[in-house]
């Protein structure tokens, strides 16, 4: 710190808090509504500032040595319990506001210390440049890449990669602004940039390690549900050509009934022809498949799982009670149903149970969707962080679900009952 009036320490106070504060909120998905949120953004800001600075005035030497360090938690905690976002996340996203108020801090207090003999206009100068090259880079181009990835890095991100990454920033920031090494020397100088270069390189490397693998399970899933498809099709092709093969045989059982009923109306025999027509009409009637569904891709995709089940000697029993013209799109219903029923199949299979059985409930209750299935299954099935964990698809079929429930607002559960896995969907349509 180069030192100054009460004012100047308002400015360097008030460049600090806009830039992490901002920085945060530019990358974030508030809690609350964005009028609401920004209000809020104000109102904390401006007291930050006011607090800082009569620290400034009241105790200009702890201010030095700890005001650096005390920034981190006191903005953390307040732009943490307005984010809707995981805490790991928001860790995440605090730690490089730090690291940028590091940046600005240490460039605005050196360069006016090398070249300009320690000048506080320079210092302040500096500082908002920094401040405003920040926000534009990362309005214009590190925001929506970010944003764009948030879903990978939330997926990918757990308290270990978030507390990893924390301590390392705060590692950097003790040892930049350690009390008893600002002093100013080419020494202090080039190890505190040698730091925050590090730091810098090390957050970066992380971001993008983790979006990366986000991408790659995300395009695992899209393979896996372009596999779902093909089979799809090619069970709606089996189907196709089955129900050709039974119109050629009505057709050439036709024509058989035709000679007897024009044998009945020669002879007159009226009653037997009567007797005739109505058991023909009965068999008619039994050969009708029944829809298990009133919504067309519902009922494909369910139709074409459930003879696969069958195939295995697996007991399905369905209740569908959703209409067509539903707010969710049909690959939707392909990633979700198509998963929960080969999940459920593939459960009944490695069971080693005698009986099979897969019960399917699938309402609609206003704006709300249900989906729930219970198959059998062994009961040795392990869980991490709630989800099933298996040990041939690496678990990719769950992920799909909970990615698409996740585009509806909608919440998964997958949990062992009575010797049973089920899995339960929960769905918000748009009103």
């Amino acid at each position: 710190m180069l030192g100054g009036s009460f004012w100047i320490a308002f400015l360097r106070n008030t460049i600090s808090v806009v830039l992490m504060m901002s920085f945060f909120l530019m990358l974030d998905r508030p809690r609350f509504s964005m009028r609401k949120t920004v209000y809020g953004y104000v109102i904390f800001g401006v007291s930050m500032i006011a607090g800082y600075s009569c620290w400034y005035l009241i105790e200009p030497i702890s201010f030095v040595r700890f005001a650096a360090l005390s920034v981190l938690p006191v903005i953390g905690i307040f732009c943490s319990s307005m984010s809707s976002e995981v805490i790991y996340l928001s860790l995440y996203k605090m730690a490089l506001a730090f690291y940028l108020f590091s940046v600005c801090t240490f460039c605005g207090v050196d360069v006016a210390r090398w070249w300009c003999g320690g000048d506080l206009w320079v210092d302040i100068l500096v500082r908002f440049i920094c401040l405003l090259t920040i926000l534009a880079f990362t309005w214009f181009r590190f925001r929506k890449q970010f944003l764009n990835g948030v879903d990978f890095l939330i997926q990918e991100m757990d308290l270990f990669s978030a507390a990893a990454l924390f301590v390392s920033v705060m590692l950097g920031a003790i040892m930049a602004y350690w009390p008893n090494l600002q002093g100013f020397s080419v020494f202090n100088m080039v190890r505190a940039f040698l730091i925050l270069f590090m730091a810098g390189v090390l957050q970066y490397a992380i971001l993008h390690l983790y979006i990366h693998l986000g991408q790659e399970h995300y395009y695992q899933a899209e393979k896996e549900l372009l596999e779902i498809n093909k089979q799809l099709l090619h069970q709606q092709m089996e189907f196709m050509r089955e129900a050709e093969q039974e119109a050629a045989r009505i057709r050439h059982d036709m024509r058989h009934h035709i000679l007897l009923i024009k044998e009945y109306v020669s002879k007159g025999e009226v009653e037997e022809l009567l007797a005739y027509l109505e058991q023909y009409g009965e068999d008619v009637g039994n050969r009708k498949v029944k829809d298990v569904s009133r919504n067309r891709v519902v009922n494909s995709i369910l139709s074409a799982y459930a003879k696969k089940a069958r195939s295995h000697n697996i007991q399905v029993n369905m209740d569908v009670r959703v209409a067509e013209g539903l707010a969710i799109r049909d690959i939707d219903w392909v990633s979700l149903l198509a998963n929960v029923f080969e999940n459920a199949i593939h459960g009944c299979m490695y069971s080693g149970m005698f009986e099979q059985t897969i019960n399917i409930y699938i309402a609609q209750k206003g704006n709300k969707v249900i989906i729930q299935c219970r198959n059998t299954s062994s009961t040795d099935v392990t869980f991490r962080k709630g989800l099933p964990q298996s040990e041939k698809g690496g678990g990719i079929g769950v992920r799909s679900i909970i990615k698409v429930a996740s585009n509806y607002d909608g919440e998964t559960d997958f949990v062992m009952e009575d010797g049973q896995f089920v899995t339960r969907i929960l769905l918000n349509l748009p009103t």
